[in-house]
C-alpha cells in the first residue's frame, strides 16, 4: 500500500465503535481529510500524543480520493502545550479550528490557510492575546466563504484616512465624507473599524505586541458577530462557549492574573478615538495592536 507523508494539525478526533477512532487533519498537502486510527484505544499507541487536541506533526498513512483515509504513524510531534493546558486560551484555539473546518470543503488543497492556521496557534502558544488573533482570522477567512469587502478604500472616492464605518450596500467602508449615502450602515465603533481594517491585510510577521482594552475588544466583538450573522451565518458550539466563558472567566482567574488586570487603569488600557484619524495604509513599519493613548 502506497503511503503518503504530510504536515497536518489536529482539528478533533472522536470515537469510532469500541477500540478505534476518527481524527480529522488539515493537511498541508491534501486539504482536509477524515483518518481512520486502527486500535487507538490500545495502551501505548504511538499516535496518541500525535492525535491529541492542539497538535501539528508529519503524518504516514494513505490518502484516499473517496472515503476515510488511514492513518500509520506520525513523526516530528508538535504539541501546543500552553493551549492544552489554558481552557481559556484552548476555547479560542479550537473555534479557530472549528470556523477553518467549515470555510473551507474537504481535500481542498489551501496552503495558505494552513500556514495561517499553524502560526496563529504558534502565537496563541507563545502569549499572544487569543481574542486579537482569533479576530485577525475572523476577518481574513471571510475570503474563503465568497464574501470580498473592501477595508482600506472609501467605497465611493477611494479614500484611504480618517473615520470610516462598514456598509452591507456598498460591500465594504465608507468614509465619513460618505456616510450619508447609508443610512443602514453600521453605526460601528471607530475603533472597532480601525482595528477590522488593519486585520484585513495584516500579516502575522508584522505583530510584535497586542494590547488591546476590553472595551475595545467587546466593541470587536459586536462587530464582527454582526458580520458573520448577516454574511456568514455559521453556528458553532465553540462561539457560543467563548460567549458564555466571560461570565465565569474572573472566577477562574489566578490571583497573580487578577493582580495584574486590576493594577492596570481604564485609562491605560482605553483611548476616546473619535476625534481620530486612521491610516491602515500605511505598512512600513510592524504595527503594534494598541489602543492606548500615545
Amino acid at each position: 500500500m502506497q503511503s503518503n507523508e504530510t504536515k497536518g494539525l489536529i482539528l478533533f478526533a472522536r470515537n469510532h465503535r469500541e477500540k478505534d477512532k476518527l481524527v480529522k487533519i488539515f493537511t498541508e498537502k491534501y486539504g482536509k481529510r477524515m483518518f481512520f486510527m486502527r486500535n487507538a484505544m490500545r495502551k501505548n499507541n504511538p499516535l496518541t500524543v500525535a492525535t491529541q487536541p492542539f497538535t501539528e506533526a508529519v503524518y504516514v498513512g494513505k490518502i484516499n480520493e473517496k472515503g476515510l483515509s488511514f492513518l500509520n504513524d506520525a513523526k516530528e510531534v508538535t504539541n501546543f502545550k500552553n493551549i492544552q493546558q489554558d481552557i481559556f486560551i484552548s476555547a479560542y484555539a479550537t473555534y479557530l479550528l472549528n470556523l477553518v473546518d467549515v470555510a473551507i470543503d474537504d481535500s481542498i488543497y489551501d496552503p495558505a490557510l494552513y500556514g495561517f492556521t499553524r502560526n496563529l496557534l504558534q502565537l496563541m502558544d507563545e502569549g499572544k492575546d487569543p481574542q486579537i488573533l482569533t479576530n485577525i482570522l475572523e476577518i481574513q477567512i471571510l475570503e474563503r466563504f465568497g464574501l470580498d469587502f473592501d477595508w482600506l478604500h472609501c467605497r465611493i472616492c477611494g479614500k484611504t484616512q480618517g473615520k470610516f464605518d462598514f456598509s452591507s450596500a456598498y460591500h465594504g467602508v465608507l468614509c465619513e465624507e460618505h456616510f450619508y449615502k447609508d443610512p443602514r450602515r453600521y453605526h460601528g465603533s471607530p475603533r472597532a473599524i480601525h482595528f477590522i481594517r488593519m486585520f484585513s491585510s495584516i500579516t502575522l510577521e508584522q505583530i510584535n505586541t497586542i494590547s488591546v482594552s476590553d472595551q475595545t475588544k467587546k466593541e470587536l466583538r459586536e462587530m464582527i458577530d454582526a458580520l458573520y450573522e448577516e454574511f456568514v451565518g455559521v453556528s458553532l458550539k465553540s462561539k457560543q462557549f467563548i460567549d458564555k466563558m466571560a461570565s465565569w472567566e474572573d472566577i477562574l482567574r489566578t490571583p497573580k492574573e487578577q493582580d495584574n488586570s486590576n493594577s492596570q487603569t481604564d485609562g491605560e488600557h482605553s483611548f476616546e478615538d473619535s476625534e481620530k484619524n486612521y491610516d491602515d495604509s500605511d505598512k512600513q513599519n510592524p504595527p503594534l495592536l494598541d489602543d492606548r493613548e500615545d
